[in-house]
């Protein structure tokens, strides 16, 4: 990935996105746009799958334990100074990244923050409060129980890509939970600070303002280490998980794609939308409309240490999946042939929608500023994005299918209250 150099400024026309670069390693990406809003999407380098062994839940508990006080605050008094700016906040702990989003009026950005560092830079951290956040964690993980979705995703994560941290819950495990201490979190938090880090900005104020106010705010926030996650998919795999509590049989295949940075990023990601990317789609069509195998079936993108997987996914009655399975594996077979005009026209309109409508909002623009610099290395514009869909061409994704096999090293799990998988391989 390259990133700008350390207390440098790129310099950037009123339109275009602001890059700098702190000594300490944070990166952000400012854009102004008039209103009277702000959003910031701030993304920083721990996720699940950076726990430590036997210590897994770390990360989720780690987020929880920081807003239990900051800069003198307890945790009331932290949520009641978020509340008085009437902001709106998001973000959570995923296997890669813990994200803090924030968005509400531009007159209160600088307060709001303040306060974002005064969690990540000042946190009390009560010893007191550890035990009450594990307890949560292992109601979480209760809880996952009754969800037979996520059960499969993990499922599907811990074959893929066995022993690379990702087969856990955020939540953790048991076990790991057991393991977690006071002290365990302290050591995990000082491993983490700056380097790494992004900070995505939209606002209606001035590029030199903005950067004085993060170097003010941020400036002295410990560098820390960036861990970078790598996913090594593990091949031709299968795996039957009974739940006899479900009524449905719910399949997921995972197989090898294209990385973020990849030449044939764009295309793959076409032609999925023309396979996955409404009613009018293949799959859509063909396994719930023209036979009513399930009811909800998709394909998607799954983007993990910098490498794309396709990830697959159907729910159906145990009776059914076999011919569901066989369904969805034909229409990815038939993906080498091609896509017709129609299905292109539809695909690629699709793809410049969710475009033009994802940077609409301030939000979603602050989260694809740091979405772009941890997947692309760079910030993309929704102008030079729309002109790279725009000079895609029919013959050209198809020439790309042509030598593109989603089946090929694919991984079959399946969850559902038959001890007789589906089919045995994928």
């Amino acid at each position: 990935m390259v990133l700008p150099p350390a207390s440098t400024t790129r310099p950037a026309p009123a339109s275009a996105t602001h890059l700098w670069t702190l000594e300490n390693g944070l990166t952000v990406a400012f854009e102004r746009r008039s209103g009277l809003g702000f959003s910031f999407d701030l993304r920083l380098p721990w996720g699940s799958a950076h726990d430590p062994q036997g210590q897994e839940g770390s990360a989720a508990a780690l987020e929880e334990w920081l807003h239990k006080g900051a800069a003198g605050r307890d945790a009331r008094q932290l949520q009641d100074a978020f509340d008085d700016l009437g902001v709106r906040r998001g973000g959570g702990v995923g296997p890669e990244a813990t994200r803090l989003s924030v968005s509400g009026l531009v007159g209160d950005l600088a307060a709001a923050l303040r306060l974002v560092a005064d969690v990540l830079l000042r946190p009390t951290l009560p010893p007191e409060e550890v035990p009450v956040l594990l307890d949560l964690a292992r109601q979480d993980l209760e809880s996952l129980e009754d969800s037979p979705t996520d059960l499969l995703a993990l499922a599907a994560r811990a074959l893929a890509f066995a022993g690379q941290g990702l087969a856990h819950s955020t939540s953790g495990t048991r076990a790991g939970l057991a393991g977690i201490s006071a002290q365990s979190l302290q050591g995990h938090f000082r491993r983490y600070g700056a380097r790494g880090s992004f900070l995505g900005l939209v606002a209606d104020l001035d590029a030199a303002e903005v950067e004085r106010l993060i170097r003010q705010t941020f400036g002295e926030w410990q560098a820390g280490e960036a861990t970078t996650l790598s996913a090594h998919f593990c091949p031709d795999q299968s795996t039957h998980i009974e739940y006899e509590g479900g009524e449905q049989t719910h399949l997921s295949l995972t197989a090898a794609g294209f990385a973020p940075q990849d030449p044939d990023w764009l295309r793959w990601q076409l032609a999925l939308t023309a396979l996955s990317g409404g009613s009018s789609s293949r799959l859509f069509y063909a396994v719930r409309e023209e036979r009513g195998l399930a009811y909800a079936v998709s394909a998607s993108p799954l983007i993990l240490g910098g490498q794309g997987f396709l990830s697959v996914y159907a729910g159906s009655t145990p009776d059914r999946a076999p011919e569901t399975l066989a369904v969805i594996r034909a229409e990815l077979e038939r993906l080498q042939g091609g896509l017709n005009a129609d299905e292109f026209r539809r695909a690629h309109a699709g793809l410049s929608a969710s475009v033009v409508f994802g940077s609409e909002s301030l939000r979603g623009r602050a989260h694809a500023l740091t979405r772009d610099l941890a997947l692309f290395g760079r910030v993309r514009s929704v102008a030079s994005l729309r002109a790279e869909l725009d000079a895609l061409t029919l013959d050209e994704v198809n020439s790309f299918l042509s030598g593109y096999s989603p089946l090929r090293g694919a991984n079959l799990v399946t969850l559902g209250p038959s001890a007789t998988p589906p089919e045995a391989t994928a």
